[in-house]
């Protein structure tokens, strides 16, 4: 990173929506009703972060209480000192205890349907998670299990993923699950950096109609480290497997003949519920440490305020992520059971047998809060509005957005086509590092920009700052910064405590510091620049990515764009743009030169793209982010071997690198 950080930021968005007037009448009431209100509670939260935070950890229960909210000595923060409590019994037993055992926590649907063309769907009760996770946690202890020790979870997204997380928290094992896009080296790196030698997974899972072959790569995980001792197969797509007697074991037979019984465990606030490893990470794998208390109390926060969740309102909740991503542990289990509104898990392709899928699941379930990822919107815009107008979305209340920031142009699409211009939408941003939502309207209060994060969430304090910490002036580009512990903050990085201050808390002295250029504008509003390592450097100017890939993207024959620096002689760096047209336009050079000028005009001149390549479709992961890395080197005309383990489909990469016609 170069000694400035000024980014150039002059992309304008006047479009303002306050929430819809009818709001809190649809929804049960809102929780946050005002922008004043929310200007009050953050203040508070700031000035009076033990009151506040004491308060909200006061609706949960503990074994034992704390007898210190918060104690920061930087970069160190603890939360909820000498408090005991358990998450799974927040999540599970709690509800249980207070008499809604029957109501139903957890909603499935799969991917794969009969032959009318019905998915398999299942219901589970609170009841039937403390049954199952107990059942599970005893066969956990049977394979020798221990509190404190890495459970290590390769699944696909079927009801045992859930369970087997917290079947992990009720016995205070510490899980990581690995999403089940990675490869058998990418688990035997993960398994040797936490000392697991227990694996969670299935035979296969169901993607598009094919078959991941999850127990296969397992098995070459095994060959690749001498750690793993155990493995607990769960039967999904009864594919052919191998077997090895002894460290192999089948799902079914042991949890049917284990006890349902097992308490939760006491837990101190401050001891390890899961690791975590970051994607897309060069070297070693970055295991992010996120520990019991403040990650509960703040992920039940946020899911309750940011969606407006309210469990007596027939509410149903659905967050297309995987729980192999940390959008999945925070905002698919940990903070939404203790908010008592179900929880939709499905289980395949958006796509599925046909684009309409997602649509179909919403109404076929009264889905009433819906948060995917731009990209994933992106591909809805580009698939067509006739798959969603088969549909009706009338129950929606909320969407919501996260993964990256969203282009403007998508966020309408959003709005008026899946919401009817009658849902609000909350854009959030947050990373695996932070554990929940940092910036993110509030249904009912927050007059929403399309493209801007807005506001900080409660007990966050937040700043555009340069490299020094000293804040930006309005409509300046500099750094995020977060100057406040919060808590659900990271812990650390497991094993490698030096490598946990450099990377957050070194670039800028005192504070947080994620990793994001990012600019607040006259109202108070964020917007999210991309990573700085994004940020291009263009003969002297520091242009933000997002931007410029937000200026092409609103042309209204693009349905998305990813833009990267390349290598220029004169310049130093260049733009690169990859561009997916709408519909059925075809390139040509004067689309190409028209997009130039739509961004010089959005931006300046200074940003034009130097070169625009147009393709059918972006290089992504399983779960929807671009893998722009892999763009540029494209851009660059180099291949440097980088890990696709992630690619959801390397056709696309071929295509690009002129691989295949």
């Amino acid at each position: 990173m170069s000694d400035s950080v000024e980014i150039t930021s002059v992309l304008k968005e006047d479009r303002v929506f306050p929430p819809p007037a009818d709001f809190g009448a649809r929804s049960g009431g809102a929780h946050v009703g005002s922008l004043e209100e929310y200007r009050a509670m953050h203040k508070r939260s700031l000035d009076d972060p033990a009151g506040f935070w004491g308060e909200v950890a006061s609706e949960l229960d503990w074994f034992e209480p704390w007898t210190e909210v918060c104690e920061w000595k930087l970069p160190d923060a603890k939360w909820f000192l000498g408090g005991k409590t358990n998450i799974c019994h927040n999540c599970v037993d709690r509800q249980v205890d207070q008499g809604h055992g029957d109501q139903v926590a957890i909603l499935w649907e799969s991917e794969t349907t009969d032959s009318q063309g019905a998915p398999e769907i299942r219901r589970l009760t609170y009841a039937d998670l403390k049954r199952e996770t107990a059942k599970l946690a005893n066969v956990l202890e049977g394979l020798g299990v221990k509190k404190g020790d890495v459970v290590t979870i390769y699944m696909g997204m079927v009801p045992e993923l859930a369970i087997a997380i917290l079947a992990c928290a009720r016995i205070g094992a510490v899980h990581s699950v690995i999403f089940g896009g990675f490869s058998s080296q990418a688990i035997a790196d993960r398994v040797e950096d936490a000392d697991s030698s227990v694996v969670l997974t299935c035979d296969g899972s169901w993607r598009r109609g094919t078959i991941i072959p999850l127990k296969a790569n397992v098995d070459q995980a095994c060959k690749l480290s001498d750690k793993i001792k155990s493995v607990l197969v769960l039967t999904r797509c009864q594919n052919a497997i191998e077997w090895q007697d002894g460290r192999d074991h089948r799902w079914g037979e042991l949890v049917a003949d284990a006890s349902d019984v097992r308490p939760c465990e006491p837990m101190d606030s401050e001891d390890m519920l899961f690791l975590l490893y970051t994607s897309g990470s060069t070297g070693k794998p970055k295991g992010i440490v996120h520990t019991t208390g403040g990650y509960m109390v703040y992920t039940y926060l946020t899911s309750k305020l940011t969606f407006n969740l309210r469990p007596d309102e027939d509410q149903v909740y659905w967050c297309t992520a995987d729980i192999g991503w940390i959008t999945g542990h925070s905002y698919i289990v940990y903070g939404l059971l203790p908010n008592r509104v179900p929880t939709l898990m499905y289980e395949g392709a958006p796509n599925h047998p046909a684009p309409n899928r997602f649509w179909d699941i919403v109404e076929r379930h009264k889905v009433t809060h819906f948060y995917t990822a731009p990209t994933a919107i992106r591909a809805f815009m580009k698939w067509g509005d006739e798959h969603v107008e088969k549909h009706d979305l009338s129950s929606l209340q909320v969407l919501g957005t996260v993964g990256e920031p969203i282009n403007p142009e998508a966020w309408i699409w959003y709005r008026d086509v899946i919401g009817a211009g009658r849902c609000p939408i909350v854009d959030t941003w947050w990373q695996t590092e932070t554990g929940g939502h940092m910036l993110t309207p509030l249904p009912g209060a927050t007059p929403t920009v399309p493209g801007s994060c807005t506001l900080p969430f409660f007990g966050i304090d937040a700043a555009v700052v340069d490299q020094d910490g000293n804040e930006l002036p309005a409509n300046t580009g500099g750094l995020l910064a977060i100057r406040k512990p919060w808590p659900s903050m990271l812990r650390g990085i497991f094993g490698d405590r030096e490598r946990f201050v450099e990377t957050y808390f070194t670039k800028i002295k005192g504070m947080y510091f994620p990793g994001d250029g990012a600019r607040r504008d006259e109202r108070g509003y964020f917007w999210i620049m991309g990573r700085v390592d994004d940020v291009i450097n263009v003969a002297g100017h520091r242009l933000g990515t997002m931007e410029v890939e937000s200026a092409i993207a609103s042309h209204d024959s693009v349905v998305e764009a990813a833009v990267v620096g390349m290598p220029h002689e004169i310049k130093g760096t260049a733009i690169a743009a990859f561009v997916t047209l709408a519909g059925d336009l075809e390139p040509s050079d004067e689309l190409r030169q028209a997009l130039r000028d739509h961004v010089a005009q959005a931006i300046g001149a200074i940003a034009k793209p130097d070169m625009i390549r147009f393709c059918d479709a972006l290089p992504k992961t399983r779960s929807g982010k671009i893998m722009r890395r892999l763009l540029r080197d494209i851009a660059a005309g180099t291949d440097s071997g980088q890990d696709v383990t992630t690619l959801e489909d390397l056709t696309v990469l071929a295509r690009l690198r002129g691989d295949e016609e």
